[in-house]
Parts: C-alpha cells; structure tokens; sequence
C-alpha cells in the first residue's frame, strides 16, 4: 500500500473509531448512584437513614423495565417489592434524577399529621421514597420501542406504603 493509502486508511479507522464513541449511550447519569443520592437526600429531610443499592432489586426492576419497553406502560409489576414507576415522554432525555425528584415533589401533597395526600392529589410514591423501614432499593431505566418515551422503575425493599403506618 502506498504512503498516501496508508494515511487514508489510518484516517478513516480514526473517524470510524471516533463517530462510535460519540454514538455509545452514556449511562454516567443513570448509575446507581444517581438513583441513590436524591432518595437519601430526600430521606436526610426528614430524619430517616440512608438506603443502599441492591443488585437483586435492579435485576428485578432491569427485567421488568424490559417488558415494558414494548408499550411503556405506566404498569406496576406486582412483584414483591415496593415499586415507583416514571414515565417520560419522547424527545427528552429524561434521567435517574428526574424520576426520582418527580416522586419526592409529591411531598408537596403529603401530611404527615393526617398520613394523607391531599383530596385529588397523589403523594405515594413520596413516602415509598422517605419510607423508613425500606433500607435498599435496585433501579432501571429503558428507551421505549418506536420513540414512545422511557420508563424509570425503582424497587424498594422491604416494600414501604403499608396502609395505617406513617412512613417515618
């Protein structure tokens, strides 16, 4: 090969190496541990301790999110774990951060005098959130199929939002 097909050659496995890493997903906003720090920061408000993560509880929410990349459907998996679910419409990146400051907004909703959300308001997933006796949880995030959106699940164990029990 010739020095200037050398050169060619050389440039274009650099351009093809280059436009591969700039199209890999990033999952730096997804991790663990940004699933982790807005739960205890919301868990730190109100006085309860830390949870940690669980491998065992993402790999069950990995699988549930998979069977709900079909449809996205905001669809609990009525599995044995506490659960939180997010949908987020197409055309956003939404991340790890975002579903979890969409349940802790609930807060908002919540008395803790009356154990209630306010009349038409929904604030459940706020106290799975802050629930006191749930000390790991396991997350997943999923691109839905045909740009229909992503799914964001977290599962909490032990489960929390046991009726006639505050959450702290």
């Amino acid at each position: 090969m010739e020095p200037s097909n050398k050169l060619v050659a050389v440039l274009l496995v650099s351009l093809a190496m280059a436009a591969a890493t700039v199209v890999q997903p990033s999952y730096a906003q997804n991790s663990p541990q940004n699933y982790l720090t807005p739960h205890n920061n919301a868990r730190a408000a109100v006085g309860v301790g830390p949870v940690t993560w669980s491998t065992k509880l993402q790999q069950f929410a990995e699988s549930y999110a998979a069977k709900r990349a079909g449809d996205c459907r905001l669809q609990h998996s009525g599995g044995p774990y506490g659960e939180n679910i997010f949908w987020g419409s197409a055309g956003a990146d939404w991340k790890a951060a975002d579903a979890v400051r969409s349940w802790v907004d609930e807060k908002q909703w919540y008395s803790y005098a009356t154990n209630s959300c306010a009349a038409g308001k929904v604030c459940g997933h706020y106290t799975q959130v802050v629930w006191r006796a749930s000390t790991s949880i396991g997350c997943a995030r999923v691109v839905c199929r045909d740009n229909r959106g992503v799914f964001i699940i977290c599962n909490y164990e032990p489960r929390g939002n046991i009726v006639g029990h505050k959450p702290y």
